[in-house]
């Protein structure tokens, strides 16, 4: 199963929106420079796959990549079929291990607020950062085991 990275997100704070920076570097045991989240216990990077978003854009709700927290838009994978364990390379030498599918939403969750909906509850898979690297928009996406 191969797929594409459409946007690289991050935050300062949690629970905000992420923006798209574009490029970042995957840190070992981390997740992406810079971002809030990163370190935060297995799970380093979330993944969001664009089948998701469009699903919430069928509602009539604007959403542009990075609206639900996700480090990674990706499109061309169904990221709900991996199953925990999968390892995943990104672009030339990331390779970031799946660790969680879903999650438990907090109440009162800002992005719920400020979307109305959120999918990353049910949707958004999260991975644990084996091998860091750069990543960027662009950069292929697939399971290697």
């Amino acid at each position: 199963m191969k797929g594409k990275v459409l946007s690289v997100n991050i935050s300062k704070d949690k629970g905000e929106k992420k923006n798209n920076i574009g490029r970042c570097r995957l840190i070992e045991k981390k997740g992406l420079e810079g971002d809030a989240h990163a370190g935060f216990m297995h799970r380093h990077v979330s993944l969001l796959a664009l089948e998701s978003i469009e699903k919430m854009r069928k509602k009539g709700i604007n959403i542009e990549y990075g609206d639900f927290a996700e480090n990674l838009t990706v499109e061309g994978m169904d990221l709900l079929s991996l199953p925990v364990g999968t390892k995943l390379r990104v672009g030339d030498s990331v390779i970031i291990r799946v660790t969680q599918i879903g999650k438990q939403c907090h109440k009162g969750c800002a992005i719920f607020q400020q979307v109305g909906d959120c999918v990353m509850p049910k949707e958004g898979i999260f991975a644990e950062v084996i091998t860091g690297g750069d990543v960027k928009i662009g950069d292929n996406i697939e399971v290697i085991e």
